[in-house]
């Protein structure tokens, strides 16, 4: 029976990759709030899918007005595995002002969450400028910020008609940093009961000096094409201008007695430390792999403080390159900023890693926070190569007095245990071989090689040793991970622009060449604490495509 069930668990095992390859499906507007007669997308998203039927929108008819949709599929490959996103758009007017819930909906196979929108009465300051065929909007989320706080400021270009080009500037200010987020919006929109196409731009605003801070009118120039007009066939329009009005934004300074702390205004930030052994046990020269990161959403990283650990009694920090990113939402930056640790005891007994705090200014709240990291204290084993030998086993002849006499078991019922338990292990093997024979030839080129985290800890681990042999190995096949044409380490000297790592990697080979037991080199993990300093010039690999757009302007 115990063997039957190992069988069953391999069968299990063997269906987790059709269970992780489920479609998770989710649902967005490209707006939270609109005015009554302008026009939203929902776009609905499938990660792991190429499409199916369309999901059924009837429960949207009693509150909004079905205007079209469309469909598109991409495909990426990231780190060697390839994700495909299925995204499905529906263009929707909403019937009245309100709250408006878009319930979930079932879409290729799963099930989206509700939605919320908010439908305002449309601006009377808007409707001045119906009369014209072009005219722009902008506005500033919030108007009074502090300094180093992120805004969102908005610009809308209206026209009637249809533009055969078009040329939009972009905020420039000094002390005002602008950066454009996401893709430019496309809709429908009503002023004074005349229909009018609408793009929308968004910017992340940050200013970087208090006081009453003006950002100026943007300028539109373009052609604008009069159905009307014969001469349009021709792509051959009027040229049209027009320009935002001035936007007026209350920067508050920080705050009296912050003190020295780096000053971070966001609207939510997250401290996190992860690779901590549950068990909290470690053992003499093993490397423990930590991973520190910081999040801030209203920021960039280039804003965020640089993470360190401080020195540990007991063990020394290798800090590795850091990680860093910018996304957004369409709305706020959202700042990264990790940076991974390799911690090595030195001596059994008791390791302590501090606690970590990190002072940040909720810009929601308009009050000061820390994000914290408790402190953890860890107990370090001796080394494996170092623990005592097992115990001497006993006599065989008192050891077998003491024991109890089994009953001798037929030689026919061996057999046929024997043969049993060969079945069973065949199966299970051909049923794990199978499965690892697909996953292979699924498996993109590279996948299962060894992560350069984990070579790097495997050079730091040989690093305490005193085989140069092996410190050599691990040294190269960590550089490969970073730069697989490297075939030896005379190689590797040559692609180093570190006098430091270069004279490290020429004692490593006399060491290693003379053929004499050594003792741990420092020195040499010291060299590469912090990564491989690599020469000028490095091809940084092919830029991300650019993104495609209904109607572009520049």
């Amino acid at each position: 029976m115990k063997r039957l069930s190992w069988l069953g668990l391999w069968l299990v095992l063997l269906s987790l990759p059709v269970l992780a390859g489920a479609a998770h499906v989710s649902a967005s507007l490209d707006r939270s709030q609109v005015q009554l007669g302008e026009t939203v997308t929902l776009n609905l998203r499938a990660d792991g899918s190429t499409g199916g039927a369309p999901p059924d929108l009837g429960a949207l008819a009693g509150d909004f007005d079905v205007l079209g949709s469309s469909s598109n599929t991409s495909v990426s490959i990231v780190d060697g595995r390839r994700s495909v996103q299925f995204i499905y758009g529906v263009a929707l007017r909403p019937k009245h002002v309100g709250r408006l819930s878009i319930p979930a909906l079932d879409f290729a196979g799963g099930r989206t969450r509700p939605l919320t929108l908010t439908v305002v009465p449309p601006d009377p300051s808007a409707a001045a400028d119906t009369g014209k065929d072009v005219f722009l909007e902008a506005t500033a989320e919030p108007t009074q910020v502090r300094v180093g706080q992120q805004l969102l400021f908005t610009v809308r270009l209206y026209f009637a008609g249809s533009l055969s080009r078009g040329s939009l500037e972009d905020p420039q200010l000094p002390g005002i940093d602008a950066r454009r987020l996401g893709n430019d919006l496309d809709y429908e929109a009503i002023r004074g009961g005349r229909a009018y196409h609408v793009i929308e731009r968004r910017y992340a605003v940050i200013p970087q000096r208090a006081g009453k801070v003006t950002l100026p009118p943007l300028q539109f120039e373009g052609e604008l094409l009069d159905p009307t007009d014969p001469d349009s066939f021709f792509a051959m329009g009027s040229p049209t201008t027009a320009a935002s009005p001035p936007v007026t934004l209350d920067v508050q300074p920080v705050p009296p007695g912050w003190g020295s702390s780096a000053w971070l205004p966001a609207r939510a930030l997250d401290l996190t430390l992860e690779g901590l052994p549950a068990d909290g046990r470690l053992r003499v020269g093993q490397p423990l792999q930590l991973t520190m990161a910081v999040q801030a959403t209203g920021l960039p990283y280039e804003a965020l403080p640089a993470l360190s650990l401080p020195r540990l009694d007991g063990a020394t920090v290798y800090p590795d390159k850091p990680v860093t990113s910018t996304r957004n939402d369409g709305r706020w930056l959202t700042g990264r900023r990790q940076q991974d640790f390799a911690v090595v005891p030195d001596r059994p007994g008791t390791l302590v890693i501090p606690a970590v705090t990190l002072k940040w200014w909720n810009v929601q709240s308009g009050q000061a926070e820390v994000a914290r990291i408790p402190a953890h204290t860890l107990a370090v084993l001796p080394s494996a190569t170092t623990d005592a030998a097992a115990p001497v086993a006993p006599p065989a002849a008192a050891a077998s007095a003491r024991a109890p006499v089994a009953a001798p078991v037929p030689a026919w019922r061996e057999v046929v245990l024997l043969v049993i338990t060969l079945v069973l292990a065949g199966g299970a093997l051909g049923l794990l071989g199978g499965w690892l024979w697909r996953r292979r030839r699924a498996a993109p080129v590279g996948e299962a090689a060894p992560s350069t985290r984990s070579l790097r800890a495997a050079f730091l681990a040989a690093a305490r040793g005193g085989d140069a042999t092996a410190q050599a190995q691990s040294l190269l096949a960590w550089a490969r991970a970073e730069r697989p044409g490297l075939s030896t380490l005379g190689a590797l000297a040559e692609a180093l622009d570190s006098p430091v790592q270069c004279e490290a990697i020429e004692r490593l080979q006399r060491r290693r060449f003379a053929g004499q037991p050594g003792e741990a080199q420092p020195d040499l993990a010291d060299a590469f604490r912090e990564g491989f300093r690599w020469r000028a010039g490095e091809d940084p690999g092919d830029p991300p495509l650019p993104p495609l757009y209904p109607f572009k302007l520049r």
